[in-house]
C-alpha cells in the first residue's frame, strides 16, 4: 500500500512538473538583438551520447548505453558503403579522428560533450568549440564561394527562417566521421543545419545529412541545445596532442 501511494504521488509530481514546464514554455519569451533575430549568444553544449553512436546502442566498456538522435534510428547506407561502416567500426580506437586529435566536422562538432560559445552581428555568427580550439565562421546572406575546396569543417552560409538560423553547409573533406562507432560520409556531404530556439535558455537543433556517394537517401537527425547557466562559465583549454604525448609517455 505503501509503495503503492509513494508510486501515485511520484506521478502526480511528474504531471505536475510538465504542465508547469508547458506553462512557462508557452510564456517564456525568446532573447532578440536589436535587428529582430533571435540572440543565440551564450555557451551551449547537449546531454545525450551521440558522440559515442547516433543510433541507439548498448552499453559496454567505455561507452554508455544511449537513444539515438537520427528520425527513424536507420541510416540508408549504400551496400557498397557498408563495408567501409564496418572497417571504421573495428578500427574506431586509432582511426576515429577524435582519436588523432584532428577536428571532428559538421554535425558532430555540435555534439562532442564539450561546450561551446556563440557570437552574434547582423552579418555572421561565430561558433567557438572547446574541443580543440574550433572555430566556425557563419556567414549570414552569402553565396559558398566557388571551386573544388575542401575543409575540415566545410564552409557554412546562413539565412534566417522567421526565428530559425538555417545553416547550409558544403566543401567537406571525407576525413570526419559522425561519431565514435565509424559512421561516416564522403568529400559529397551536404548538411543543412537548423537552430530554433524554444525558450530563452533552450534551442532545438536539427541536421539534414545528403551524401550520394554513401547513403541512398537523406536522413536527419534533431536533439536539443542547452545554455550553460553557471554565473563563471567559460570555455576551458582542450589541449589534445598533449594529453596524447602524456598518455604516451605513461606507457
Amino acid at each position: 500500500m505503501t509503495r503503492l501511494l509513494s508510486v501515485l504521488i511520484g506521478a502526480l509530481l511528474l504531471a505536475a512538473s510538465i504542465i508547469n514546464f508547458a506553462q512557462e514554455s508557452a510564456t517564456n519569451e525568446i532573447f532578440r538583438m536589436p535587428d529582430g533575430t533571435p540572440d543565440l549568444r551564450g555557451i551551449w553544449q547537449t546531454v545525450n551520447t551521440a558522440v559515442w553512436n547516433i543510433q541507439d546502442h548498448t552499453g559496454e566498456l567505455g561507452t554508455p548505453a544511449g537513444q539515438g538522435v537520427v528520425e527513424g534510428n536507420t541510416l540508408p547506407y549504400l551496400p557498397s558503403a557498408l563495408e567501409q561502416r564496418q572497417k571504421n567500426y573495428e578500427n574506431r580506437l586509432t582511426e576515429d579522428p577524435e582519436a588523432n586529435c584532428l577536428m571532428v566536422g559538421v554535425p558532430r562538432i555540435t555534439y562532442m560533450p564539450y561546450p561551446f560559445q556563440i557570437a552574434q552581428n547582423e552579418n555572421q555568427l561565430i561558433m567557438l568549440y572547446e574541443y580543440v580550439h574550433t572555430v566556425r565562421n557563419i556567414h549570414l546572406n552569402t553565396e559558398h564561394p566557388a571551386g573544388a575546396i575542401q575543409w575540415w569543417m566545410g564552409d557554412s552560409r546562413a539565412v534566417w527562417d522567421n526565428d530559425t538560423l538555417v545553416v547550409d553547409v558544403t566543401k567537406f573533406n571525407d576525413k570526419t566521421w559522425f561519431d565514435r562507432s565509424g559512421n561516416f560520409h564522403s568529400e559529397e556531404l551536404h548538411v543543412v543545419e537548423r537552430y530554433t530556439p524554444i525558450g530563452p535558455n533552450h534551442m532545438n537543433y536539427e541536421a539534414t545529412i545528403t551524401d550520394p556517394k554513401v547513403f541512398s537517401e537523406s536522413w536527419t537527425m534533431s536533439m536539443p541545445l542547452y545554455r550553460r547557466q553557471e554565473s563563471n562559465m567559460v570555455l576551458l583549454e582542450y589541449e589534445c596532442y598533449a594529453y596524447m604525448e602524456e598518455a604516451r609517455d605513461a606507457q
